[in-house]
Parts: structure tokens; C-alpha cells; sequence
């Protein structure tokens, strides 16, 4: 457009200069008495809060709780519908259901006293529920950097309400599936046909792999890039995975620390001690109490089920696993500036 109403664009004034010129005029006095008023009201405020300390104080710590409440509140819903479609795809729901059905066709109904076979069903369990959801733990906060810096740079919500909504709603999408895994897996192998048994075994996965999933939640948030976190939590579950108590019972003293800090080698600990306890009952079945037969079996026995870790022990650790790998994640996080 050459003109407008009669006058030529090149001598109209320029536009930001006077979008500044007309704020400046009529906007800018009106703003310095709106903050001229928020001043006023604040030094007030704070002269009650000096005369009245104990009311306000517990009045503001309701609003915050409220405020900290409502912002858990919508991240959490929000959360739910962004990753309810992630973890319940049909590749994942297909792997898992596909490892589970192949692991019980493999330990069909599987002998109490073939200890070998069993002891390699509970370790197969410990790997699978150990490298899942670490991995796939790992990719959450690199993911999310981008909008979680933006979103916090704006003041949207707190670090911890954030943190806990991310935590509480991965609850209900990382337990659903091995519970459905350990299902069709424990009744197909034929293990310990007891339900409190099979309760206890129950109970120990879903908390390991809560663990597991802390692991991938901490490398991710301390490391906060995919591919550096998930190939340090591949290396890290292998160095777990050997040091788990079932490929090498003579680890060297070099490495033998490790296996002491694996999550593995604690949740395995624990699906054996559910299924045979201290081995009194598999040994006498298999005469192990003197020389003979089933050699091999009684030297199992010694090495993997009576020569075991106590299990209050094994829970206090991975408990402690639980919280720490959290912790860590949460304090990364907080190094993260918007």
C-alpha cells in the first residue's frame, strides 16, 4: 500500500516508535500508580505480619499447601493423559506379554526339586524387570527438558510438585504390566503353588521394579541426554546382571563390591528365599544332609539358597534404593535453571 487516507507510508512515524510514545503517554502513568498501590498494600501486609505473626503464618502456609496441591492436582492429570498411550502401546503390551507366555511355555510346570531350571526362572524375572524399566525410565526427564525449562523459567509450578506428580504417575502405568507378566508366567512354570507365595513374589517385583525405575529416573536427570543415560544404564544393569549372584558365585575381590550395591542381586535374594526359604525342606527331599546323588543340585542348595543374605536386609537395602535414587533425581533436577 503506497498511500493510506491520503498520506504516503514513508511519512507516517514509525510504528514501534509510536506504539512507545502512546504507551508512555497513556498507559505508563497508570502503571506507576497500579505498583505505587501494590507497594502500599505490601508495607502494610508486612506491618501485620509483625503484629500478627501466628495468623499469618499459618494463613499463608494454607494458601501455599493449597497452591502446591493444585498445581500437583493438574501435572498429575496432565501426566496421566500424556503417558497412559506410552506405557500401554501395544509394542510394549506385546513384549511383555509375548516374554511372559515364552518364559512359562519354557518352565512348563516346572519340578520343585529341579533347582537349577527354577533358579534360572526367578534370574530370567530379575533381568527382565531389571533392564525394562531402568531403560525406559532413563528417556523421561531428558525428554521433557525442553518444556519442564520453559515451564519453570515462567513460574508455573514448583520443582516439587512437578517431581512428585511424575512420580506418583508412574505408579499406576509401571506396576499394572509386571503384575500381569508375573500372572501368566508364575502359574504357567508351575512355581510354588502357595498364594501367599505368590503375593510375596508379587509384592518383591513391583517394588524392584519401582527401584529399577528410580535407577533410570536418576541417571537420566543427573546425565539429561538420551543417548549418554541409556547406553551408562545399559553398562550399569550388565555390571548388576553379572555380579547378581547367579552366573558367578567366586567373584573376584576387585569386583565383588559392586554386587552389594545391584539392585538385582538383592530382588533375586528374594525370589528365592520366597520359594525355597532357607533350603531345609529341598535338601531333605534331595538327601543333600550326606553324600550321594543329585550333586549338583546340593551344591545349588549351598551356594545360592542357604548361603543367602537375610531377607529384612535385602528389603531395607532396596527400600533405601527406593528413596535414594529418587533423592538424586530430585536434587538434579533442581541444578537445572530456566
Amino acid at each position: 500500500v503506497c498511500k493510506l487516507d491520503g498520506v504516503c507510508e514513508r511519512e507516517t512515524p514509525n510504528i514501534k516508535q509510536s506504539l512507545i510514545a502512546s504507551y508512555s503517554t497513556l498507559l505508563a502513568p497508570k502503571v506507576r500508580d497500579a505498583c505505587m498501590e501494590i507497594t502500599a498494600v505490601s508495607e502494610r501486609d508486612s506491618h501485620l505480619i509483625g503484629s500478627h505473626s501466628c495468623q499469618q503464618h499459618t494463613s499463608s502456609c494454607s494458601v501455599d499447601l493449597s497452591t502446591w496441591f493444585y498445581q500437583f492436582r493438574i501435572l498429575l492429570r496432565r501426566g496421566l493423559k500424556e503417558r497412559k498411550h506410552e506405557s500401554f502401546n501395544t509394542l510394549r503390551v506385546f513384549q511383555v506379554i509375548t516374554a511372559s507366555i515364552l518364559a512359562g511355555l519354557m518352565w512348563w510346570h516346572s519340578d520343585y526339586r529341579d533347582i537349577q531350571d527354577r533358579l534360572g526362572l526367578l534370574f530370567f524375572i530379575s533381568i527382565f524387570w531389571g533392564v525394562l524399566p531402568s531403560f525406559n525410565a532413563v528417556f523421561a526427564f531428558p525428554q521433557e527438558r525442553a518444556i519442564f525449562m520453559k515451564e519453570r523459567a515462567s513460574g508455573m509450578y514448583t520443582l516439587s510438585s512437578y517431581f512428585m506428580a511424575r512420580i506418583i504417575g508412574d505408579l499406576p502405568m509401571e506396576l499394572i504390566l509386571p503384575t500381569v507378566f508375573l500372572i501368566v508366567t508364575y502359574w504357567m512354570a508351575g512355581l510354588k503353588p502357595d498364594l501367599v507365595a505368590f503375593l510375596l513374589t508379587l509384592v518383591v517385583l513391583l517394588g524392584y521394579v519401582l527401584v529399577s525405575q528410580g535407577l533410570g529416573l536418576a541417571l537420566g536427570a543427573v546425565i539429561m541426554d538420551a543417548k549418554q543415560a541409556s547406553t551408562i544404564v545399559t553398562v550399569t544393569m550388565l555390571a548388576f546382571v553379572l555380579t547378581g549372584g547367579y552366573y558367578v558365585h567366586k567373584v573376584p575381590a576387585c569386583m565383588a563390591w559392586i554386587k552389594y550395591v545391584s539392585t538385582t542381586y538383592y530382588s533375586y535374594k528374594l525370589f528365592v528365599n520366597v520359594q525355597y526359604s532357607q533350603g531345609n525342606k529341598i535338601s531333605s527331599l534331595l538327601g543333600c544332609s550326606h553324600h550321594g546323588s543329585n550333586r549338583v543340585s546340593c551344591k545349588f542348595i549351598d551356594q545360592d539358597i542357604a548361603g543367602q543374605i537375610s531377607p529384612k536386609l535385602s528389603v531395607g537395602i532396596l527400600f533405601l534404593m527406593f528413596v535414594g535414587y529418587r533423592l538424586l533425581a530430585y536434587l538434579a533436577l533442581r541444578r537445572i535453571k530456566g
